[in-house]
Order: structure tokens, then sequence, then C-alpha cells
């Protein structure tokens, strides 16, 4: 039989077509547009077959209509296939790995939230993140896992994984429909891999723990926090054996925070760092959590007093007054003197009081002596003598821009935008505007690109064009988009919470779709005039295309499920 391509999704016509055999009057070339001439194209031929026939493929092509179009209650997949096609265009492929270039459409469509904004830097950097997102999955004898480097690199342990970014990749991946990549992702590092030494994922500092329960709260599955819960209760007792000093406090070389080559770093000296120990808080707190879930009461209340603990002690240690920071405390038992952008990572946590005094540390993020620059947010504050002093291209962590600290740096901003009172002087245009020079960034010769590094004042990438840090996997940004500037705040109960962080006034519209939440597909848009997608004036949100919320200004919500 022959097949009739036809547009609009007019696959029950195209079904019928393969059943009798020919269209009256009509070429199979031909594209039908006008509604009442396909209608009765259909009658015509449905009165050639059988009622039993017909019913049996309106069932079949209804049911699995939402899966051939993997399109939301709102937005079709016409901006992804744009971008894809762009983002295969320009792209050698190298390396291929679990989903190569020609299959990456459809991948992505059956997998990502959908995303369209006014602002074309935000929405195609959106759509090449996860483009190159998936470029990292492999499947693996011991199940799926997510590269750092596209190309494989001696340092790499096991299939080309290095633990340093798992935290920026879980919580990237916890949006992807197909829940099977991340919960491998997350075993691989967690549970006995018999090829792997022990502990594999001790290489670098890591927030697994926090990372794990973020990503259930998304689409909760208390049988899989079930099954990793004791293997996070044991890796955290190793971090406590390996690193933590006697008064408490963690331990760590700069270089195995991911940050050689520091103003305050070292690679012998035992510094108390703001990384290590904000990421043993966020770990504690959320293993106390995961035990609440699971009705384990001994080890919840074990790692609520840990976390109590861990957060005293940071914010008596390694708050400096007289610089109003998060700053490293020496073995000698003084601070570095030097901000840093680690000084912000408590924040991503939720871990520092909501005072003003603690607030007034993100003055620093938009002065331009402090971390504030043409092409981002510097690793190191601009003024310090020792900025950018450590060379060039060995991966320094003295200055210049880390996509991998942006991340970090945005997601505290975001932390204390939407969970603090106390602001000082940050707002959502200030997150907006550093959220727009993140996606503005990413790019090389004027097309996307996301490698290692950069020089605050050009742009430039710091390991060239080397081709390990081409699509390098080391940060987040679909998370931003979805998590704080949509701002889906995800929680464990029926409730879905919506805190955006775009600036009044600054879109008329935009739209967040098929985003897969507690088994729902959900839709966040804002329509400020209602002629972008009449739906009406204002916010809507949906759940499974039923309208659940409706607002006339863009704001924080709660609608239940």
């Amino acid at each position: 039989m022959r097949f009739v391509k036809y547009f609009c999704y007019d696959q029950l016509t195209a079904a019928l077509y393969c059943i009798t055999g020919k269209l009256n009057g009509l070429r199979p070339t031909l594209v039908i547009t006008n509604t009442s001439a396909k209608l009765l194209v259909l009658f015509r031929m449905i009165n050639r077959v059988s009622k039993s026939v017909v019913l049996f493929l309106l069932l079949i092509l209804l049911s699995s209509a939402g899966k051939a179009q993997n399109a939301g209650t709102i937005l079709r997949t016409d901006q992804l296939k744009k971008y894809v096609a762009c983002f295969n265009s320009i792209d050698t492929e190298a390396v291929k790995n679990y989903v190569p270039n020609n299959e990456s459409l459809d991948w992505l469509a059956k997998n990502i939230p959908l995303f369209e904004c006014p602002d074309t830097t935000l929405q195609r950097m959106y759509y090449y993140r996860w483009w190159s997102f998936r470029k990292h999955l492999v499947k693996t004898p011991d199940g799926f896992v997510f590269t750092e480097f596209i190309i494989p690199v001696k340092f790499a342990g096991e299939y080309n994984t290095i633990s340093s970014a798992v935290g920026h990749q879980v919580n990237e991946g916890r949006w992807l429909r197909d829940t099977e990549y991340i919960n491998d992702y997350i075993k691989f590092w967690l549970l006995d891999v018999p090829k792997l030494p022990k502990p594999h994922g001790h290489n670098f500092s890591s927030w697994i723990d926090d990372a794990v329960y973020q990503r259930n709260l998304i689409n909760p599955d208390k049988g899989f926090i079930e099954k990793v819960l004791p293997a996070l209760n044991a890796d955290y007792q190793q971090w406590e054996k390996e690193k933590q000093l006697s008064n408490h406090m963690f331990w760590q070389f700069d270089v195995r925070d991911a940050m050689e080559e520091s103003i305050s770093g070292s690679r012998k000296d035992k510094n108390i760092r703001p990384t290590i120990n904000s990421y043993m808080y966020g770990n504690a707190k959320a293993l106390s959590q995961m035990a609440a879930l699971t009705g384990n009461d001994t080890l919840q209340k074990k790692y609520s007093a840990k976390a109590t603990e861990l957060k005293t002690l940071v914010q008596n240690n390694l708050w400096d007054d007289a610089a109003s920071f998060f700053e490293v405390k020496l073995t000698t038992g003084q601070f570095s003197g030097a901000r840093e952008a680690i000084g912000f990572i408590p924040w991503y946590f939720n871990l520092p009081d909501d005072e003003p005094k603690y607030a007034k540390a993100w003055d620093q993020l938009t002065d331009t002596t402090g971390f504030n620059a043409p092409w981002g947010l510097t690793t190191a504050e601009r003024r310090h003598p020792k900025f950018r002093t450590h060379g060039t291209g060995k991966c320094e962590w003295d200055g210049a821009v880390w996509p991998y600290a942006t991340t970090q740096d945005l997601k505290g901003l975001a932390n204390l935008l939407t969970n603090y009172s106390n602001h000082g002087k940050m707002t959502a245009k200030v997150f907006f505007d550093n959220m727009h020079k993140y996606a503005w960034s990413q790019q090389m010769y004027g097309r996307p690109y996301i490698g290692e590094y950069q020089d605050e004042k050009t742009g430039y990438w710091l390991k060239g064009d080397n081709p390990r840090s081409t699509f390098y996997n080391h940060s987040g940004f679909a998370d931003l988009i979805i998590n704080d500037l949509v701002g889906i705040k995800p929680r464990l109960d029926n409730t879905l919470e919506v805190y955006p962080l775009i600036p009044q006034g600054q879109w008329d519209w935009f739209c967040l779709d098929n985003v897969l939440y507690h088994g729902k597909n959900i839709t966040i848009l804002w329509d400020k005039t209602g002629t972008k997608y009449h739906k009406g004036k204002g916010m809507h949100v949906y759940a499974d295309g039923k309208e659940i919320l409706k607002s006339e200004s863009l704001k924080h919500v709660y609608a239940k499920l």
C-alpha cells in the first residue's frame, strides 16, 4: 500500500487511506489545510470501511496522538525542531553516544519541557543546553550515565565519568520525562559497581544527597529513595572519615572542590572551605528529609542534628564580619582575605539565617570591583591583588568566569529572592539580567557554545577550541529556567507552587509546557493581553490540560493538583 504524508497531524486520514487504497480525486502529495474539506474526505472514507475498523483506528490513533506529536497543552514542537535542525547543521558530531544527532529531535521531544519566550537569547540557549546535554548520555552495562567531557580524558573513571558536577547534572536531568536516565546515573555513583574503586564518588566534593532529594520532589518515588538511602547514609559517613576535623567542620583542597588554582586554596593545606561545608549541610538536611519520608525516625533525628550543628559552625566560623562575606578559613585560623564566588554557595542550600547582615554579601554580585564583569560573574572579586594572577589555560579559579560557579551563584540568588525576606539590594531584575548574560555568554564565533571557562572581559574561552571543552557538561541552565526563572518550586504535597523571577513588565508573554510533575503534565503561561495564546489575559496554570489556576498578574502562586 502507498502512504500519504499529510500535515496538521492527519494520522487518521493517512490510516484510512491505507485501508481504502485511495482518496477520491486527491493526489498522495496533496496537503489539505481546510478543516471542512478534511472532514468531508474523512466522512467519504468512513463510508467505505466498517464501523468497527473506524472505531479501532480512532482508539489507537487518539491514544497515541500525544506521543506522536510530543507536544504540550499549548506548545508544539515547531521551535524545538527548528533549533535542533540548526544545531545539528553546525555540528561535526565527532562523538556519538546513546542519542546521535539524527535521533535527537525525537528523543528531546519525548523528554524535555517546551519553553517559549520573547527573549531569543534565553530561548535558544534553553534548547541548546538540552541538545548538548543528551550528547553526554551513555548506555553502559551498568545502566545509563552522563559524562562531563564529550571525549575520553585520562583522569576520568569508568565510562569516562567524573563526579565533580554530579549535582548540576542530576538537577538538570531531573526534568526529563523518562526518569530511568537520572535514576540509573544516581545508582551508578551510590550502589556497588564492581568495576569501580570505592568510594569512586569522592574524587571531588559533592552535593549528591541534596540533588537526589530535589529530584524526588518532582516525581516522588518512595521506593527509589528507600533503595538509595542506605548508600547515601554510608557515603556521608565516609566523607566524615575522610574530611571532617575535630571541630566537626570539613576541610578540602581547592583542586578536590574542582576549583584549582584559586586565590584562597591549596593542594596541601587542610583549609575549611564554604564549598564542602555547605554541601555537607545540604546533604545532611536532605538525608534527614529522606529519612522522614521513609519513616526512619532514628536517621531523621541524626541528620537533622548534624545539619543544625553545621549551619551554626559555618555561620560562626566562615562568616567574616569585616568583609561581610563567607570566606575560607586557613589552617592558621585566619580568613583568606579574599571574597570568592564560593561565598555565595551557602545560599544554594538556604543555609544562612534570614538576617540583613548576611544578605549584604550579595551587594558584591553587582559591584564591578566585586563579581560583576562584562561577560559574567567572576569566581573572585576583581579588586583583589591576586585576581587572575595564576596564569591561563590550566583551569584557574582565581577570577575567570566558570559556568559551574555561575550556576551556583544564580541558584543561590534565586533562593535568596524566593525563600528569604531580607534581600539587600537584590531584585528579580538582578537575577534576570545575570541569567540573560549567562545565556548570552555561551557562544563562540557567534554560535552557541558551552565550554570550561572564559575571560571575564572578552568572553574568550580560555581552553580555546580544545575538543575536550566542547559541549562541556559541567554546569546547569535548563534547571535555572524551569526552577528559578519561571519558578516551579517542587514539593512533596499535592500542591504546585510557582514563584516567577521575571521582572514586572519584562515580558508580555511566555509559556513553559510539557513539564511532568507529580505524574501530571504541567503548563504555565503568561499572556498580558490574551492575544498570544488566546486563553485570556494573565497567568494560567494547567494540569493535564485542565486549568487549575488563573491570576491577573504574574506572581507567586499555589495551585492544588
